[in-house]
C-alpha cells in the first residue's frame, strides 16, 4: 500500500489533509460545532489526553501522514468542487489472517444530503477491497445518527448488530450500530453500485 493516495469521482475528491488546510479545516469544524459534538469522539476519563490528541493542526496532519505512510490508517479530506468539506478515515487497519478496518466520517452541514458522503465512503471502500485488499470493512454508528446510517443504507452495507457502550462520543459511552461490507459482496464495487441504484431511481 503506498501513500499519499487521491481518489475521485466527480466534483467529489478524497486527498490527505494538507497544512496549508488550516484555515479552510478551522472555520468548517467551527461552523459545525453543534451540528457534528453529539456524533464526535470523546476520551473517557481514564485516558490520557496529552497522549492520545495532537495539540495542533500542524501534529495532526503530521500524525495522519505517518499512519498513512506505515499502513496504520488511510486519513482523507474531502473536497467538493475544491473546497474542504470533510474528512473520511480509514483506520484500525489490520492485516495477517483478519485484514480489516473501520471506517469514520464527517461532513460539512452545508453539502450533507447531496450525495457526497456516500460517494466519499463507497471510493474508500472500494479503494481498500481492491487495492489493499482488505476483507473486511465496518461503520460502527450511533443508532440515533439517522443520517449517517442513510448513508451506509445507500451503500447497501448489512447491519450486523448492536454493540452496547461501545465507543465514548460525546462525554459518555455509547451504543452503536455496526454495519459491514465484505470482500466478494459487491464484485463490480461499491461505488459502481451506488450509481446504478441512484439511475433506477430517477
Amino acid at each position: 500500500m503506498t501513500w499519499p493516495v487521491t481518489l475521485t469521482d466527480g466534483s467529489v475528491t478524497l486527498r490527505p489533509l494538507r497544512q496549508r488546510d488550516v484555515r479552510a479545516w478551522r472555520e468548517v469544524r467551527t461552523r459545525n460545532r453543534d451540528w457534528l459534538q453529539p456524533w464526535e469522539a470523546t476520551l473517557p476519563p481514564e485516558a490520557s489526553a496529552l497522549a492520545e490528541v495532537p495539540a495542533t493542526f500542524g501534529d495532526m496532519v503530521r500524525r495522519m501522514k505517518r499512519d498513512g505512510r506505515t499502513g496504520r490508517s488511510l486519513p482523507w479530506a474531502i473536497t467538493v468542487d475544491g473546497r474542504l468539506a470533510g474528512q473520511v478515515t480509514v483506520g484500525g487497519i489490520t492485516y495477517g489472517s483478519l485484514r480489516g478496518a473501520y471506517i469514520g466520517y464527517w461532513i460539512d452541514q452545508d453539502v450533507a444530503g447531496r450525495g457526497v458522503m456516500p460517494t466519499a465512503v463507497a471510493l474508500a471502500c472500494d479503494y481498500c477491497i481492491e487495492v489493499v485488499q482488505l476483507h473486511r470493512i465496518e461503520i460502527n454508528i450511533r443508532p440515533e445518527n439517522a443520517a449517517s446510517r442513510r448513508v451506509v443504507e445507500k451503500l447497501g452495507l448489512r447491519e450486523e448488530g448492536l454493540r452496547p457502550s461501545y465507543l465514548h462520543i460525546d462525554g459518555d459511552w455509547r451504543d452503536h450500530l455496526t454495519y459491514v461490507v465484505l470482500a466478494g459482496e459487491f464484485p463490480a464495487g461499491i461505488l459502481r453500485r451506488l450509481r446504478q441504484r441512484q439511475a433506477s431511481s430517477d
